[in-house]
């Protein structure tokens, strides 16, 4: 297959049937480059050499009733990691400060647990009205399960986006997770695109799912119509149900890019959780295809240090993009 050629007809508006997809995860890896030139034509219509980074602020650790396979904050983890409850809007604030100061443009609020607290949504609310005055940053907060009215006051305070990702395909679904259903997941970001907030949702790779599944959660997000798509590669974390788990390579988890931007072409593909562990060295081939990353540690698992990033990205000849107002403050 002419991967260029392809690329090319995507961009004016042809959709990636099964077969194509399967191509793509299924090829050998002596076509991987061609395939990535194919994704980063698609990338650099769409977003020139420009990156957009991300830091997550853990805003509540552990505690969580859900029974998510591949979590360690989950109702069925033994995993050894620090809990606390919701933290405070100054202690949001001072993270937002790093946020700004390191350019990142998309401040992340994550919360353990099913949903939202009455309290949680006026802590956060009340904390992002001020960011936005002092920082200029966009931000995502990723709640848990929402409610019409908190969405809501997250938007009248001026959250940018809403985050609450697929994870895996609705066939596997079951296999991950009992405690909600697939069509919880659904239902969260309908209500956000609802209520005006940036519809964020993406996938873990790498939870025993067939080539299949990873198709069909590509496609599910493209019918989600969802803004900003991250793509976690798993990682397997002891105490959880899916500790020992290991079926990644760097060069699949880069076909698994090439797929979402071949699939999504014109939406923000974020290289998320377990990239340092399971792209390694190849980490910066995978910005051909996505246009932007996580900077800094994750919820409870340590990221790379942040000069690297900045190193690859100078190495690369990619341009930061900031928030607007952002941009005006620095």
């Amino acid at each position: 297959m002419n991967w260029i050629t392809l690329a090319h007809e995507v961009i004016e508006g042809k959709i990636l049937n099964d077969e194509m997809a399967m191509a793509i995860l299924q090829s050998d890896d002596d076509e991987l480059l061609p395939i990535m030139q194919g994704a980063f034509t698609i990338r650099k219509h769409y977003f020139g050499k420009k990156v957009k980074l991300n830091m997550i602020m853990n805003a509540k650790s552990g505690y969580c009733p859900e029974n998510c396979g591949y979590c360690s904050q989950s109702s069925i983890s033994k995993a050894p990691i620090e809990k606390y409850p919701f933290i405070t809007k100054e202690e949001i604030l001072a993270g937002a400060k790093q946020a700004f100061e390191n350019k990142i443009g998309t401040f992340c609020i994550v919360a353990s647990g099913r949903g939202p607290t009455r309290k949680d949504v006026k802590v956060v609310s009340e904390a992002v009205k001020e960011i936005k005055e002092m920082y200029g940053l966009k931000v995502c907060a990723c709640l848990g399960l929402l409610k019409d009215d908190q969405a809501e006051q997250l938007k009248d305070a001026g959250v940018d986006r809403y985050n609450h990702n697929l994870n895996t395909s609705s066939r596997h679904h079951d296999y991950i997770t009992t405690s909600h259903t697939y069509e919880d997941r659904i239902n969260t970001v309908e209500i956000a695109k609802k209520h005006g907030l940036s519809p964020c949702s993406g996938a873990i790779i790498g939870m025993r799912e067939t080539k299949e599944d990873v198709i069909d959660i590509a496609r599910a997000l493209r019918a989600l119509d969802a803004d900003s798509i991250p793509v976690n590669f798993l990682n397997a974390i002891e105490g959880t149900k899916l500790a020992g788990t290991k079926e990644l390579n760097p060069r699949y988890c880069l076909k698994v890019l090439a797929l979402f931007r071949f699939m999504n072409p014109a939406k923000e593909i974020r290289i998320a959780g377990g990239r340092e562990v399971n792209l390694g060295s190849l980490q910066p081939l995978g910005l051909y295809a996505a246009n932007s990353i996580f900077v800094g540690d994750y919820l409870t698992t340590v990221g790379q240090e942040e000069h690297q990033d900045y190193s690859m990205l100078k190495d690369l000849g990619f341009e930061i993009e900031l928030a607007e107002k952002q941009a005006a403050l620095l």
